[in-house]
């Protein structure tokens, strides 16, 4: 069982392993597939259980921590944070849709077993049945965009019953039917296992159904912790790929461009006007990114108390900085080639995997409906409807 870690602690370990990530994330990126020396590091890490309650046995870490934490790992490599915000974004889906007794059983165990949780919960992929049993249910379908599905321990699952509703429940990936297919093949996140799992006529007994599914305000945060991770995601991505460029200009030695009249491509003015632009969108979006984790957090400690207008707030703030992240993740992660040259576009370097992995990801949810759903906020106060994405 791993020992609770600090919040310095955990921020630091994170550091350890972004940096050693970092030397090799061009290859794997190249290579796909399921990174499992990197998976386990982060099991023997003790970070999988900082976010479980220290009456569980956890570290008790707060969700700014937490994304404090994630950011570190984004930066140097996306695929492997957006595995470990999503084995975290499972446990609170157990916390927000579980009853207590699911809650405390599956967090306790989580950390006593050392549990990686995975992904089966895609809300738009309608192709997986629910049907009643004596015992339970009956897990029928393919779901895609499964992350984190392979080498994982547990999974959250959805499928839709005989009257067309939801149903979610979490169960071992082990159970006698599920296929986990491995066949994520993206441009981008290209290490996040996010491929097809099988579900063939796999059993799922009543105590494992999750029942609680964006019933109440409370409940609906849930979708709300995804938005807010991938706001934190795209942010991240962007500051890494800004950082990395930077440090490589700062290692060549170059001169100026011909028409230059700088000594120097560190010192050409329009190379600083570029960096100094990215970095003034990235600090608004990384503020912008703080509010809707500080928001969320707060809401979430409400309990029970949370009402719709605290949710639509929190809704708000999140889509804001999900859309600003977007936006300018995009942004930053092209742009960067303006001042790198053409050398920095060798295969070798990699360097366009920062644009590819948000872009990738960004597809998953266009960012149209989330600046529409502000607009409808701000201008007319329409409250941003509970949905599967917000």
């Amino acid at each position: 069982m791993p020992r609770p870690l600090t919040f310095s602690d955990a921020l630091s370990t994170a550091k350890d392993l972004a940096d050693e990530w970092r030397t090799t994330a061009a290859r794997r990126d190249r290579e796909g597939g399921t990174a499992k020396y990197e998976r386990d590091q982060i099991r023997a890490s003790g970070l999988l259980t900082f976010f479980i309650a220290q009456e569980f046995g956890g570290s008790g870490g707060s969700f700014t921590e937490l994304m404090a934490i994630f950011r570190e790992m984004a930066r140097a490599d996306s695929s492997l944070a957006h595995l470990f915000a999503f084995h975290h974004y499972q446990l609170v889906t157990v916390q927000l849709f579980g009853t207590p007794e699911q809650y405390r059983r599956l967090h306790h165990a989580t950390v006593a077993e050392g549990w990686f949780w995975g992904n089966g919960i895609n809300t738009l992929n309608n192709d997986v049945t629910a049907t009643r049993t004596t015992e339970g249910y009956e897990w029928n379908g393919i779901k895609t965009f499964a992350t984190g599905s392979k080498d994982s321990d547990y999974l959250t699952i959805s499928g839709r019953g005989g009257d067309g509703r939801m149903l979610v429940a979490a169960i071992p990936t082990t159970r006698k039917g599920i296929v986990i297919r491995g066949d994520w093949n993206n441009i981008g996140q290209r290490q996040t296992d996010s491929g097809a799992v099988e579900f063939n006529h796999v059993a799922v007994a009543n105590s494992e159904i999750l029942p609680h599914v964006s019933q109440t305000p409370r409940a609906s945060l849930r979708n709300l912790v995804g938005q807010t991770v991938f706001g934190n995601l795209f942010w991240a991505v962007a500051q890494g790929a800004l950082d990395e460029a930077v440090a490589y200009l700062r290692g060549k030695e170059t001169i100026a461009w011909s028409a230059s009249l700088a000594p120097t491509q560190q010192k050409d003015p329009f190379i600083l006007r570029t960096i100094g632009e990215l970095h003034t969108q990235l600090e608004a979006v990384r503020l912008l990114s703080d509010r809707a984790n500080t928001a969320l957090e707060q809401t979430l400690a409400k309990g029970e108390a949370v009402t719709w207008d605290d949710r639509a707030k929190v809704a708000v703030a999140a889509f804001t900085a999900r859309a600003a992240a977007t936006q300018t993740g995009l942004q930053v992660s092209s742009r960067i080639f303006e001042f790198l040259g053409a050398r920095a576009t060798t295969s070798a370097l990699a360097f366009d995997r920062f644009w590819r992995n948000i872009r990738t990801q960004t597809l998953h949810d266009p960012i149209d409906y989330k600046t529409l759903a502000i607009g409808d906020y701000v201008l007319n106060g329409e409250l941003p409807p509970p949905g599967f994405f917000g």
